[in-house]
């Protein structure tokens, strides 16, 4: 069984910065790629940011530039770097193992105007 805990959400203003981790059990960790999901309210969960094993990243068009992906094999931790944030990039942000049912619990982000 894989457990991902997602760590460092919270209440930023507009324009501030957050980032995200995710800390993934096991040990095969590096040969996943992973992703984050946003949640917004009301709104379907949608994919916001993905990295292959070998460290490809992919992003939500409304997102490039001001979002970036990581990870850190050694650590089984992958992040997400938030900058500029804005009062829509508000939601629960999930890490989910690609390909698998793995989710993590969610990690609130609001940002206020």
């Amino acid at each position: 069984q894989v457990q991902l805990v997602e760590s460092g959400g919270g209440l930023v203003q507009a324009g501030g910065s957050l980032r995200l981790s995710c800390a993934a059990s096991g040990s095969m960790f590096r040969i996943y790629a992973m992703g984050w999901y946003c949640q917004a309210p009301g709104k379907q969960r949608e994919l916001v940011a993905s990295i292959t094993s070998g460290g490809s990243t992919n992003y939500a068009d409304s997102l490039k530039g001001r979002f970036t992906i990581s990870r850190d094999n050694a650590k089984n931790t992958v992040y997400l770097q938030m900058n500029s944030l804005k009062p829509e990039d508000t939601g629960v942000y999930y890490c989910h193992r690609l390909g698998s049912s793995y989710w993590g619990q969610g990690t609130q982000v609001t940002v206020s105007s």
